[in-house]
């Protein structure tokens, strides 16, 4: 088990610094900034580039290896390994598109592109899973904060590169190359396991919204400032001064532990008012104490709030006791939801299943269109496309921010299960798909701000589920487990189908053979039978969630059944 640090402020800077590289591990989400380069300088066909788009959201989602990493090493090694990957990976990359090496071939680049965008799987599992730890009783919220940050991780580098690079997509594969490497040699001690915080408060609540509300702002300067430069083209002195301040909001979630250490907060126990924080060194010397005579969840507790939900096991448990007494067997319980669960364990509940099918179908089908966003706006006659994806990279973010932050209050206050708002963002998704398919004009920019916001409440509700289900011990490899529903969907629904239908609607355009040719497809059928297959799986995901959902009521019965959120008997880290 690793050292864990004490004190109040470590898990806030340690949140503050994951901030910072939650966005560098957005790094894939630049794909459409450059792809188009790799189209024409390379000379690839829409198929090629496709295919390119999989294995950009195979290195993305792939992180089985980091989250058995992450249970074994601190966290600055997961982010080193990352560092490592970006820098080879892009390096590759931009060693191609600048022309430096004038001939790859393709499976090398292929490849480079899979282990660059594999970095961000590095950096973000060390971070959720580091930060969820420290923060157990907020996981919902501080996972909507990470996740909504690497959502604006789009908008963020998009704001970089109109600004700083001048839209070169070279300049961006060597700012990508050599500056997410530094930006983690930097912050990488400190992200680090903390003493989680014992309980809820209002001082903690309120730093969590000053967070989120900085976050909001961030989000609409970067989108702001975006569509600006592309109206009015900024001097370089006016775009110098607006990168500056996108890094001053970048640097308010330091505020918080700043402040802290000003105001240092005091606590309040029965018969103790006043009471200031304890020392690093005296916190240290109490956990001991605390982990011998203070269980997490009493037995009582557990009793209460278990009921429906353990209320069909009862004879079987009964039969066991009355073995276990007579000695006639030793007793060894499976994990029930809400208990830590072993990677085997959660492969065989029919619920891990459930959320994978759920997630595989929302995210899976949001990649084929964010992998394919530029190329659909030019069908539809839009020629610069980069405002549409700062558009769908904002309310990315503002899905998983709000994902976060509104199945956090229902979950508390209602008891309702996060996953109930993933079966009614995937019903507005069949609506969205539905829209972009008839390609009414006016709708493309209505049709991507619906999805992106749907696409990130995916992210935001999933993480948490799965810790909430099958608790935070292996955490890591199973939330990166179910990600493989992201590749998946991007192998099948943008590398086979899209790739596909677009291909053979410019051979009828053009009547060309496209094995060599880059020539853009015009018009809505384009893409139209592959938005109708999207919008048929977001159907069967609607009714997946739906019984999923149905299903694990009576966990958050149980976890969720005091107000506030109640931490499992096993659990630990």
């Amino acid at each position: 088990m690793a050292n864990l640090k004490a004190g109040t402020r470590p898990p806030w800077v340690g949140l503050g610094a994951s901030v910072w590289l939650q966005v560098a591990s957005g790094n894939a989400y630049n794909f459409p900034l450059y792809s188009h380069s790799l189209k024409s300088v390379l000379g690839f066909n829409q198929h090629q580039l496709t295919m390119l788009g999989v294995a950009n959201d195979i290195g993305e989602n792939v992180g089985l290896l980091p989250g058995i990493v992450c249970n074994k090493f601190p966290p600055w090694v997961v982010l080193l390994i990352g560092a490592f990957a970006c820098f080879l990976g892009y390096g590759v990359l931009w060693l191609a598109v600048s022309r430096t090496v004038l001939y790859m071939p393709y499976w090398l680049l292929w490849l480079a592109l899979c282990v660059a965008t594999n970095s961000s799987a590095w950096l973000s599992t060390a971070l959720l899973v580091t930060n969820m730890r420290n923060f157990p009783v907020s996981r919902g919220t501080v996972a909507g904060i990470l996740k909504g940050y690497g959502g604006l991780s789009a908008a963020v580098f998009t704001e970089i590169y109109s600004t700083l690079l001048r839209k070169s997509s070279s300049n961006l594969l060597m700012f990508l190359t050599f500056g997410i490497p530094i930006l983690c040699f930097i912050l990488m001690y400190f992200v680090r396991a903390c003493t989680p915080a014992s309980g809820e408060d209002s001082v903690e609540h309120g730093h969590f919204l000053f967070i989120q509300a900085a976050s909001v702002v961030l989000g609409l300067y970067v989108l702001t400032t975006t569509i600006l430069d592309n109206m009015l083209h900024f001097s370089a002195e006016i775009s110098n001064a607006i990168l500056a301040g996108m890094v001053v909001l970048l640097m308010a979630p330091l505020a918080i532990p700043v402040k802290m250490t000003i105001y240092p907060t005091r606590i309040n126990k029965p018969g103790m008012p006043n009471q200031p924080v304890a020392s690093s060194d005296e916190m240290l010397q109490g956990e001991g104490d605390v982990e011998k005579t203070e269980p997490l969840l009493k037995s009582s507790e557990s009793a209460t709030y278990l009921g429906s939900f353990r209320e069909d096991d009862d004879a079987s448990e009964v039969a066991m006791l009355l073995a276990v007494g007579e000695g006639a067997v030793k007793k060894k319980r499976r994990p029930k939801r809400g208990e830590d669960f072993k990677f085997r364990e959660a492969l065989i509940k029919a619920d891990f299943w459930l959320l994978f099918l759920v997630y595989f179908a929302g995210v899976g089908s949001g990649v084929t269109v964010l992998n394919n966003l530029a190329q659909i706006g030019i069908a539809q006659g839009v020629q610069n496309t980069t405002i549409l994806l700062s558009l769908f990279s904002f309310c990315n973010f503002v899905g998983r921010l709000g994902g976060g932050v509104v199945s956090e209050h229902f979950v508390r206050s209602k008891i309702v299960p996060r996953t109930i708002w993933m079966t009614g963002t995937q019903v507005i998704m069949v609506i969205t798909y539905l829209l972009f398919a008839s390609a009414i004009n006016g709708t493309l920019y209505a049709a991507t701000a619906l999805l992106g916001i749907c696409y990130g409440v995916q992210f935001s509700i999933m993480i948490p589920t799965v810790s909430e289900l099958f608790g935070l011990k292996n955490f890591g490899i199973l939330f990166n487990f179910i990600s493989l529903g992201n590749p998946l969907g991007a192998f099948l629904f943008s590398g086979l189908l899209a790739g596909y239908v677009y291909d053979t609607e410019v051979a009828k355009q053009q009547g060309l053979d496209l094995v060599s040719s880059s020539i853009s497809c015009i018009g809505p059928n384009c893409f139209r039978l592959t938005f109708l297959v999207l919008a048929g799986l977001c159907a069967v995901g609607s009714v997946a969630s739906i019984i999923l959902t149905k299903r694990i009521w009576p966990v958050y019965q149980m976890l969720y059944g005091g107000g506030s959120f109640r931490l499992a008997q096993t659990s630990n880290h």
